[in-house]
């Protein structure tokens, strides 16, 4: 048997979502703001002149799918290692093995590293020098922030793109093309599914491709064919594939549903936003999805009046997660009642917004020199950080300017009379009324 047939055993034990895999950029599924006609990373990858990058987004969205396609279009070498399992032998050897390309047949590598993020300082630096010399192109995948998780020195040398969550249509379309693919896809069945189902496992899927394809595939092969051969996916069967229910509610109502629990919780009302929330969760709605709102408007709404709603909502969080439901909603009901009777103040999301203003439009990274990174600096850097004060030096606060001279009048953050900013107000007093210069 011809091993690469697509008829083969090999071929068929691969899950649905490892064979629809799109092969070229015109079969690639969503990412438009990277891969549309006439983009900065298409005409690189057309040219073959892609340098070291970092794909960042959430599960399902496509970061390996976009690398797979590179390595079928680039006429250069495509390694592909994963963080999880390779150490510093497995870089070096792969470098070594690029820079030997490199030198006797001028041919490029390629090294896609997945979940790059698990890559320790150690490991980071095996690979920086390839990096920088051009002896390998890196392409890194994370679902983790690269700037946040990554060796900076790394990042610093890849242009980092980032990839959003596909949207229900764009899940729909690619449903569409696998129930009507007869080569690799489920064309070969005679599968008619109804336009619910489609929906649920599109909506549901939350912007997880590989998860809709798992779910079709599941409610496919499971379902039992009708006399005449037909396989009929109903609702109830795309719920139990994708193990969610479909939701009691039409996407208006559930909008409206989660706006009125927001304004429960900013209302105060305690009563209201444990209906609302109760019903998104009972008519079928993620209860993380009612975590997220509620978290967010622990700081929001209540912010420094009351800092231990944040603590509390989160804990909330972890132990739904750690108990799962129905027992998950207990420390639920109690963060919506915490949220709901905290004092409320909205400073910090005025604060937020004034210094995110200011950092789009009035950005000075002229940082005062004594409060500048001084380590391997010159004998005049280290003079100037000696007039650094050291706050615990002078009993813990002293007077000194902070932000840049073009901004060093803001007051992005002004405690409120409520709760705990009152607190903040005395300590402010106090401490202006012990200045020491």
């Amino acid at each position: 048997m011809d091993l690469f047939d697509w008829n083969g055993n090999e071929e068929k034990a691969k899950p649905l979502a490892e064979r629809m895999r799109a092969n070229t950029l015109d079969e690639f599924v969503g990412q438009s703001h990277i891969v549309a006609e006439g983009s900065l990373l298409r005409r690189a990858v057309m040219l073959d002149r892609l340098g070291s990058c970092i794909f960042w987004g959430p599960p399902g969205c496509g970061k390996t799918t976009l690398a797979n396609v590179i390595a079928a279009t680039t006429n250069a070498e495509f390694v592909k290692l994963n963080a999880v399992n390779s150490g510093v032998a497995d870089v070096k050897k792969a470098v070594e093995k690029a820079r030997e390309n490199l030198k006797l047949y001028n041919r490029r590598t390629y090294l896609m590293l997945d979940e790059c993020h698990r890559f320790n300082k150690t490991q980071s630096d095996s690979l920086l020098p390839a990096i920088e010399q051009g002896t390998v192109i890196f392409i890194g995948s994370t679902t983790e922030n690269p700037y946040a998780s990554m060796t900076p020195a790394i990042v610093s040398r890849c242009r980092v793109f980032e990839f959003k969550s596909l949207t229900s249509s764009e899940i729909r379309g690619a449903l569409l093309r696998a129930l009507k693919d007869k080569r690799k896809g489920l064309g070969n069945y005679r599968i008619e599914i109804s336009p619910e189902a489609l929906a649920h496992i599109a909506d549901t899927a939350a912007g997880d491709l590989r998860t809709a394809y798992n779910a079709l595939e599941l409610a496919a092969l499971t379902t039992p064919p009708d006399g005449e051969g037909n396989i009929h996916i109903a609702l109830s069967d795309a719920e139990q594939s994708i193990q969610r229910k479909a939701l009691s509610y039409n996407e208006d109502l559930y909008y409206d549903l989660l706006s009125a629990f927001c304004k429960s919780l900013r209302g105060s009302d305690a009563n209201a936003a444990l209906y609302y929330a109760m019903r998104l969760i009972e008519g079928g709605c993620d209860p993380l999805l009612v975590f997220r709102r509620l978290i967010a408007h622990s700081a929001e709404d209540v912010g420094m009046s009351d800092p231990n709603a944040l603590v509390v909502a989160t804990s909330a969080l972890t132990a739904f997660q750690n108990m799962g439901y129905p027992e998950g909603l207990l420390p639920l009901t109690e963060a919506i009642i915490y949220v709901c009777e905290a004092e409320k103040s909205n400073t910090v999301v005025m604060a937020k917004d004034a210094a995110r203003e200011d950092a789009i439009k009035n950005r000075d990274d002229n940082v005062p020199a004594y409060l500048r990174d001084s380590s391997f600096g010159s004998k005049d850097m280290k003079a100037q950080s000696a007039k650094y004060k050291y706050p615990h030096s002078y009993g813990g606060w002293v007077e000194q300017q902070y932000l840049p001279d073009s901004l060093k009048d803001r007051v992005y953050y002004s405690p409120s009379d409520h709760g705990f900013e009152k607190q903040v107000q005395e300590t402010r007093k106090r401490k202006r009324g012990n200045r020491t210069k």
